[in-house]
């Protein structure tokens, strides 16, 4: 008799044990799920428009930022289909993908080819990877750009990863400018 009451408590405390502790994970990950911020990014500007630029550079960009954005926890990287103006970006359509997508942030890309060489000579097809940074709200951070030929001068290479080196160096100096940026800022005071 005793044996069947043992194995009824040891039972009902494994129970009791296990769903408690499903209960943990799953607050968990709700909490984890809050602390994830998601930044849309929309195609880049490609000048000069040209077709056959515009897919190739759509991959070494997108592959750039996922592979910066692998390392960090806390971003997800939401691609949009979608074109948006560089120098004339309209707030509300930024503020309704952001809603539609859940998503904090919005980076609207620019990319720029220009060729280095003598003449006829081209020797490299270097780019210039330009960045703007809206809030969900539609409100202007930061902008930074990425010029691959002068900051790292090389001359060999393909645009690929031409593209993949400013995407990188673009979205590193866009990360300091938001840290200084940051620093700065200063919560306004309530009366």
């Amino acid at each position: 008799m005793k044996k069947i009451y043992f194995l009824a408590f040891s039972l009902a405390a494994i129970i009791a044990l296990k769903s408690c502790a499903s209960g943990k994970t799953q607050t968990a990950e709700s909490s984890r799920d809050l602390k994830i911020q998601k930044i849309l990014y929309f195609n880049p500007e490609v000048f000069p428009e040209i077709e056959e630029i515009m897919e190739p550079t759509y991959s070494a960009f997108y592959s750039a930022v996922s592979d910066r954005i692998a390392h960090f926890r806390n971003y997800k990287m939401l691609r949009v289909d979608s074109y948006l103006p560089f120098d004339s970006a309209d707030s509300k359509l930024i503020k309704e993908f952001c809603e539609n997508n859940n998503a904090q942030f919005a980076v609207i890309p620019k990319v720029k080819y220009f060729k280095v060489g003598l003449g006829k000579y081209v020797f490299s097809n270097q780019v210039v990877v330009s960045l703007k940074i809206y809030d969900a709200d539609g409100n202007f951070i930061s902008e930074t750009d990425y010029d691959t030929y002068k900051k790292n001068a090389r001359l060999l290479g393909s645009a690929e990863n031409f593209i993949k080196i400013g995407t990188v160096g673009a979205m590193k100096k866009l990360g300091k400018n938001l840290r200084t940026a940051k620093k700065d800022w200063q919560a306004p005071v309530e009366n």
